[in-house]
């Protein structure tokens, strides 16, 4: 053989080896990656033209799969779509899924290792493939009264068994439709999902859990308040609240609310303390605990972890390694303090649960087509925060703000409320957050709740003065009625 013919030969045969070897990686490696890329449309069609698993919330269909006469075969339906979008998220051709149609898609898809032997039979007799239902731990009612009581305001209410760690109610607001981006038009889902993503008030951001954490303002003194009962401090503990305290360090000074005293003199109870909201007497416990303290304390609480429900909410965010008086505002729920509603009802969680957290969750059961149970969810701890008598301790003054202190809007005849108000400034020109967090009843809770409302919502909007205990206590008061109506406890 001459050398030009030898020469073509090897490169023949290097041609063929990267032939092979490309269709080898593409059909091996590459499989599934590119059998997820959103631009293949075989992909689509295997994927929306199969029976996806429904959600269920209290016995009832909230989110299935309907058959259409069109190439995806299948249609996901929203009953209540807006009521649920927070928990449930979207199913789209176009943007793909989020919400728990994400993280529980293979079950619902029925592509999941728990469905092998579901997926074997309907192999065998012929069967098309279907999906797992999965039930929701939201009850249907309280998730209603949440969303009728924040109405248009900015904002979101979690509310949790503080017991097991179930969530009963996570609502945003605003929020939207998810039928809208489920179409198989695709042209009308983009304009859908193109007028969400530019609508300035944010109806995507899911602000019970993630978007922007929030300054807790003064419901953060619940976390203050537990670290000082752990380091030997008792509710009728005398502690410094001056009318005005001096911010070492600086010229600055802390005052109260509206530049008002906590008290006639210059110190009060601690329980007094936390039932008026003294900043300054606070913003000095603060100081005299110390920030490690404090930043313990609330890691404890959560702070600082993400939390899968199984949902992935935002770490709530602490002051890193802050001087004396930057302590004094993050010890009032300021400074560089961030919280989601979540993490603030698993702080009143925690309290009601006698000092044990539990782990929050969202998916109660997963049953095959057949309805046989293959995952349940099982309560588990998350920590103890506090022991039983400091939250017995904490319990009592928290009914002590709804009784007679900041939280009187939040009392329901007939039973005994835990609450705390909170008003926080935003460092900005715009009117403050405003929250409420408690449980009901006080002495046996079934119910624990964080609100949320965005620059105190309506009244903020309207110029005027907004505090927690004006525009957050009510809609928890509704929400718990609501719980405690459903039990029998009114």
């Amino acid at each position: 053989m001459n050398e030009p013919v030898r020469r073509l030969s090897v490169v023949i045969l290097v041609m063929f080896l990267v032939l092979m070897a490309g269709a080898s990686y593409i059909q091996v490696i590459s499989a599934n990656d590119l059998n997820a890329d959103g631009r293949n449309v075989r992909t689509l069609y295997r994927e929306f033209g199969s029976f996806r698993g429904p959600f269920v919330v209290d016995g009832e269909t909230v989110v299935k799969s309907v058959p259409v006469d069109d190439p995806f075969n299948y249609q996901r339906t929203y009953a209540d779509g807006p009521l649920y979008a927070a928990a449930t998220g979207y199913y789209s051709i176009v943007y793909g899924r989020s919400g728990l149609e994400q993280t529980e898609n293979t079950l619902l898809n029925g592509s999941d290792d728990a469905l092998f032997w579901n997926r074997l039979g309907d192999l065998f007799a012929g069967r098309e493939q279907e999906g797992a239902s999965v039930s929701i731990t939201l009850d249907s009612t309280l998730q209603q009264v949440a969303t009728e009581q924040l109405g248009d305001q900015r904002g979101a209410v979690v509310a949790i068994d503080p017991t097991t760690g179930a969530i009963l109610a996570m609502v945003t607001s605003p929020t939207y439709d998810p039928a809208e981006l489920a179409g198989h038009n695709t042209e009308q889902v983009n304009e859908n999902y193109q007028k969400l993503l530019n609508d300035p008030t944010g109806p995507l951001v899911n602000r019970a859990i993630a978007g922007d954490t929030y300054p807790p303002g003064s419901v953060f003194k619940l976390v203050v308040s537990a670290a000082a009962l752990e380091s030997g401090y008792k509710p009728d503990t005398e502690v410094y609240a001056p009318q005005e305290l001096d911010l070492p360090g600086t010229s600055a000074t802390m005052t109260n609310y509206g530049g008002e005293k906590c008290t006639s003199g210059d110190t009060m109870t601690l329980a007094d303390a936390l039932r008026v909201s003294c900043n300054t007497a606070y913003a000095n416990l603060g100081m005299s605990l110390g920030w490690g303290v404090i930043e313990r304390k609330a890691k404890e609480f959560g702070w600082t972890d993400q939390i899968d429900i199984p949902l992935r909410a935002a770490a709530s965010n602490l002051p890193v390694d802050p001087d004396e008086a930057q302590t004094a505002m993050a010890s009032i729920g300021q400074y560089d303090d961030r919280a989601t509603p979540l993490q603030m009802a698993m702080v009143s969680a925690a309290i009601a649960n006698q000092g044990t957290l539990m782990n929050p969750y969202l998916v109660d059961t997963v049953r095959a087509p057949d309805l046989s149970v293959i995952q349940k969810t099982e309560p588990t701890e998350y920590g103890q925060p506090m022991t039983r008598s400091d939250a017995s301790k904490l319990r009592d003054m928290m009914v002590g703000v709804v009784d007679n202190g900041t939280g009187t809007r939040a009392q329901i005849p007939g039973v005994e409320v835990a609450g705390k108000t909170g008003t926080a400034e935003t460092g900005t020109d715009a009117p403050p957050h405003t929250w409420f967090v408690g449980f009901a009843p006080a002495d046996k809770p079934t119910i624990a709740i964080a609100v949320l409302v965005e620059n105190g919502g309506d009244l903020g909007a309207a110029g005027k003065d907004p505090t927690g205990g004006v525009v957050a206590a009510p809609i928890a008061k509704a929400v718990m009625q609501a719980k405690l109506a459903e039990d029998g406890d009114l």
